[in-house]
């Protein structure tokens, strides 16, 4: 449903299946233009059986002051190939808040899908995802921004459910002076696997990328984070970071971290790093001797270790949900 006041303006927001038969035209201007479904064979078979799905567009100069919110539910051992697009004209703002949710949390299931953000020069996007799908459901999922110049894109994301993820997350710089962050949450228990490899492509001058990933592991669980930051010869002036944090909770938990840079210009600052570590036993100790039982006390490590990311974001009710998520998941350290 969308405000009757913001459809005035030429606002779009609603099913993406069913905006593809009443309005074609604007449709096709974008759908699969920074989507690669020749990136791998899940790539692919979301393209040939993609059903369903969401599309925002923002016409130029409006700005939409209120979050717009999606969700998505998948039955148990349901299948989902929904495509996410949300597309920006020029000087256009808004936020966006996507939760992905199975309907138990041992549900099982098959997640193949995509997100496409598209935003055009001096536009400014808050994309929030949250997934928390099944423990026995596999999500491969492709998702790719591509920013135009003088743009900044604020993207979140929590990665708490599902049994295997696999996602590719990819930012593209096409504009000088676009900006992007990026705010990563992996909190994995029993035997989750979630990998994240992700990609801050700078294809202009006079750009800059920040991402920050934070992961927790606990029982036999595991994480992998792989980054890029990748510098074409024309991107000079070009400001790049990134980092993927570590905090192992068990041991026969692992967290495996594959920082990296592929730089063809010659007049950048690009810096990347990575750090793995146990909760320190002196910190469960000292809170222990002030009244804490070991659980609590983890508590407060792990959402400690989360804070950073926590204080990135700028939507409160997010951050609020986020720290009460987190602080569910966390048992007691062993």
């Amino acid at each position: 449903t969308l405000d009757e006041s913001l459809a005035a303006k030429g606002v779009v927001f609603g099913s993406l299946e069913q905006l593809c038969v009443s309005q074609p035209e604007l449709i096709r201007k974008y759908l699969y233009t920074c989507f690669d479904a020749d990136h791998d064979k899940f790539a692919a078979l979301h393209a040939a059986f993609w059903s369903g799905g969401q599309f925002l567009y923002v016409p130029r100069g409006v700005v939409i002051d209120r979050p717009l919110h999606i969700g998505s539910v998948m039955s148990d051992g349901g299948t989902d190939t929904t495509h996410t697009l949300v597309v920006l004209d020029e000087g256009a703002e808004a936020t966006v808040l996507h939760e992905s949710n199975s309907v138990a949390q041992d549900a099982k299931g098959l997640h193949l899908g995509a997100v496409e953000l598209i935003q055009k020069p001096g536009s400014h996007l808050r994309y929030v995802n949250l997934q928390e799908w099944g423990y026995k459901t596999y999500n491969f999922a492709h998702q790719k921004a591509r920013i135009d110049r003088d743009s900044t894109l604020q993207w979140t994301l929590a990665a708490m459910g599902s049994l295997v993820s696999k996602v590719n997350q990819s930012v593209d710089l096409i504009g000088p002076g676009a900006h992007s962050q990026v705010n990563g949450v992996m909190f994995t228990e029993g035997r989750q696997h979630v990998a994240y490899h992700t990609q801050q492509h700078h294809r202009a001058p006079s750009c800059h990328s920040d991402f920050l990933y934070k992961a927790a592991q606990q029982d036999k669980s595991r994480t992998v984070w792989r980054g890029m930051i990748k510098v074409d010869k024309v991107a000079q002036k070009t400001d790049g970071y990134q980092r993927n944090d570590n905090l192992v909770l068990s041991q026969s938990s692992r967290a495996d971290s594959i920082p990296g840079l592929e730089i063809e210009a010659d007049d950048v600052r690009c810096t990347h790093g990575s750090t793995t570590a146990q909760v320190d036993e002196e910190l469960i100790f000292y809170a222990r001797c002030r009244g804490y039982t070991r659980k609590e006390a983890t508590r407060m490590i792990v959402i400690g270790f989360f804070q950073q990311i926590f204080d990135r974001i700028t939507i409160e009710s997010v951050r609020d949900a986020l720290a009460a998520a987190i602080a569910r998941q966390v048992r007691e350290y062993e």
